[in-house]
């Protein structure tokens, strides 16, 4: 055993050289070259209206909650005159997306939802009321 514990030893505190046969020929060459210039995340929160139409308008929006940058004040006034059925499955799935990113939802009069990221909060008062899908 003590034969063995100091060939260990000894292997460890030699260097490596290219030409040893303990060095791998694959890594005498490789290096990573990294782009200083590059920008990193975004760093500024974006306020961004959406307008519902249509129920395909929502999934800009989703995307745009995703990357978590960006607060959606949403219209939902076209999409509640046109279909009652296709507002409910909307606001559902923005929900379920809002849960999912631990962000915030409220409705605002009749016509207008705010949506937050999880680093912010809706503040709630009279005008402003929870959410709630049947």
């Amino acid at each position: 055993m003590k034969k063995f514990i100091s060939k260990v030893k000894e292997t460890l505190g030699k260097p490596f050289s290219e030409s040893s046969d303990s060095y791998p020929q694959e890594f005498s060459e490789d290096y990573v070259e990294l782009d200083t210039n590059q920008k990193g995340p975004k760093s500024k929160v974006m306020v961004r209206s959406f307008v519902l139409t249509d129920f395909a308008d929502v999934k800009p929006l989703l995307d745009s909650l995703r990357e978590g940058y960006t607060i959606a004040l949403v219209n939902i006034r076209s999409l509640r005159e046109a279909d009652v059925i296709e507002v409910k499955r909307a606001v559902n799935k923005i929900k379920k997306t809002c849960d999912a990113i631990g962000g915030d939802i409220a409705g605002f009069g009749d016509d207008w939802i705010v949506v937050t990221p999880g680093f912010a909060s809706v503040y709630r008062n009279k005008q402003t009321e929870s959410v709630e899908v049947e």
